[in-house]
C-alpha cells in the first residue's frame, strides 16, 4: 500500500473528514484511512432517537455548514447525510476498509502499518473518536445473568422494551435520553442507576441554547464559571434531592477540568426523575442470577439492564508504544500540539468539550492544518508543547504570511 500524501489521517468521523479538509485547503496531500466501510460509522449505529445536544449553527465543520433544513437539533440520520455531503464536498480521499494497527516512528515521519500494507507520511493525525471501544464494568456475576445485558452502543430503540421492566446503569446524556426514550415509548417501568450524581442543564432556556453558555464561560475562572452554571441549574432544573439526584458539590466546570465529565444537556429527563416515572437507584454492584445488587444493600430484578457505562478511547495497541497518552489512555496534548519526541503526530476529537464537541473539531482542525503548514514550510518549527497565547499569535502571524487563512464558508443551504 502506497500513497503520496504528507499527511495520514486515521477516521472518517467528523474530526477525521474535518482535518482532512483544512489540510487540503492549506495544500497539504493528505489520505483519509477508515476501517469502515463508509464514513461517519459510529453515528450510524447510534440509536434512533439521538439528536445532536448542540445547536446546528454551532456545530459544522470546517468550510460547509449544515444545512438550514436538518432543524435546529440535528438528528442522528442528518448528521450521517452531512458526513457523507461533507466529504464529497471537499473531494476527501477517503479509503474504506483499511484498519490500523500501529504507528511507529520512522526517521524524521511516521509509518503506519495498515491490514493494507504501510504507509509513510511525516505527519500523521489520528481521529479514532472519543467513544471507540464500549466498556462494561466486569461485575460479579455478571456472566451468570438471567435477563438481557448490552451495551448503550447496541442499543437502537425503545420497541423491544415495551411493557417491560428495564434498568439503565450511568447517568450521562446517552443513559438520560435511553431512560427517556424508554418511558415514552412504554417500558412498563424505568429505573436509572447512578454512581456519582450527575449534573444537569437544560439543552436550551428561554430560547437560548445551553451550548452558547459553555461557549461563554469556557475562558473563565472555573469558580466564577460554576457559580454562573449553579444560578442557571436552580432556575431550570430545580433540586431533585429527594429523588435521589442532589446537585453536587462540586460545581459543572470544576468537574469537567478535572475528570472530563460533561452534565446532561436536559431534554426531560430532569421532569421524568421529578414526576417520579424515573426511578433513581443506587450503583450496581454486581448481579445474583436474575438479580441486580446495588450498593445500598438493595436487589432488583430488572428483565433487561443497559450500561451506558461509557467507551475508551482504544488508543494503547496503536500507539501505547510511544509515550503519547496519559494515564487514562488519551492523547497528552491535542489538536496543533504534539508530543515531545513525537514531532508530526496530532490527535483531535479527544475531548467533550462544554462548548461542544463539534465546534471545537472546528476550531482543532484549522489549527493542525495551521502548525502542520507552518511545519513544512521549514525549518522544522513544530509545537511540542502547549506555547500558550503567545505561542498561538506567533503561529497565526506565520500562517498569514503562509497565504493559509480560512475561506468563505459561502451561503447556508
Amino acid at each position: 500500500m502506497d500513497s503520496p500524501s504528507e499527511a495520514i489521517v486515521i477516521g472518517a468521523g467528523p474530526a477525521g473528514l474535518a482535518v482532512a479538509a483544512t489540510l487540503k485547503l492549506a495544500g497539504v496531500p493528505c489520505v483519509v484511512l477508515e476501517r469502515a466501510g463508509e464514513v461517519g460509522s459510529a453515528w450510524r449505529t447510534h440509536y434512533e432517537r439521538l439528536h445532536l445536544h448542540t445547536v446546528r449553527w454551532l456545530s459544522h465543520l470546517p468550510g460547509h455548514p449544515i444545512p438550514r433544513r436538518h432543524g435546529r437539533w440535528v438528528p442522528r440520520d442528518a448528521v450521517v447525510s452531512y458526513l457523507e455531503d461533507y466529504a464529497r464536498h471537499h473531494r476527501l480521499d477517503v479509503r474504506f476498509g483499511v484498519e490500523v494497527r500501529r504507528i511507529e516512528r520512522d526517521g524524521a515521519g511516521w509509518q503506519v502499518l495498515t491490514t493494507g500494507g504501510e504507509l509513510r507520511a511525516p505527519y500523521v493525525v489520528v481521529a479514532t473518536g472519543f467513544n471507540h471501544a464500549p466498556f462494561i464494568p466486569d461485575w460479579p456475576g455478571r456472566e451468570g445473568f438471567s435477563g438481557e445485558l448490552l451495551h448503550s452502543k447496541n442499543y437502537r430503540s425503545a420497541t423491544p422494551y415495551a411493557d417491560r421492566d428495564v434498568l439503565v446503569v450511568g447517568s450521562g446524556n446517552t443513559g438520560a435520553e435511553i431512560a427517556l426514550d424508554l418511558l415514552e415509548r412504554g417500558a412498563r417501568r424505568v429505573r436509572v442507576s447512578v454512581r456519582t450524581p450527575p449534573h444537569i442543564l437544560p439543552r436550551a432556556a428561554m430560547g437560548m441554547p445551553g451550548q452558547l453558555v459553555g461557549v461563554m464561560i469556557r475562558r473563565l475562572p472555573a469558580r466564577l464559571a460554576d457559580a454562573i452554571i449553579r444560578q442557571n441549574q436552580r432556575t431550570f432544573i430545580g433540586d431533585l434531592s429527594e429523588r435521589g439526584l442532589p446537585v453536587p458539590e462540586e460545581g459543572v466546570y470544576s468537574r469537567m477540568l478535572r475528570t472530563g465529565g460533561v452534565p446532561i444537556l436536559d431534554i426531560g429527563f430532569a421532569a421524568a426523575v421529578e414526576r417520579g416515572k424515573v426511578e433513581i437507584v443506587a450503583a450496581v454492584e454486581g448481579f445474583d442470577g436474575g438479580h441486580v445488587l446495588l450498593a445500598d444493600g438493595s436487589r432488583i430484578e430488572p428483565e433487561a439492564v443497559i450500561a451506558a457505562t461509557g467507551f475508551t478511547r482504544g488508543l494503547e495497541p496503536l500507539l501505547g508504544h510511544l509515550g503519547v497518552l496519559d494515564g487514562r489512555g488519551r492523547p497528552g496534548v491535542h489538536g496543533p500540539y504534539t508530543a515531545r519526541g513525537a514531532p508530526g503526530l496530532h490527535f483531535i476529537g479527544f475531548s467533550d468539550p462544554i462548548s461542544g464537541m463539534f465546534r471545537e473539531i472546528n476550531i482543532d482542525a484549522w489549527k493542525i492544518a495551521r502548525a502542520i503548514a507552518v511545519d513544512r514550510a521549514g525549518p522544522p518549527v513544530n509545537v511540542t508543547h502547549r506555547p500558550g497565547p503567545l505561542g498561538d499569535r506567533v503561529l497565526a502571524k506565520l500562517s498569514v504570511r503562509l497565504r493559509f487563512t480560512r475561506p468563505p464558508v459561502g451561503k447556508r443551504a
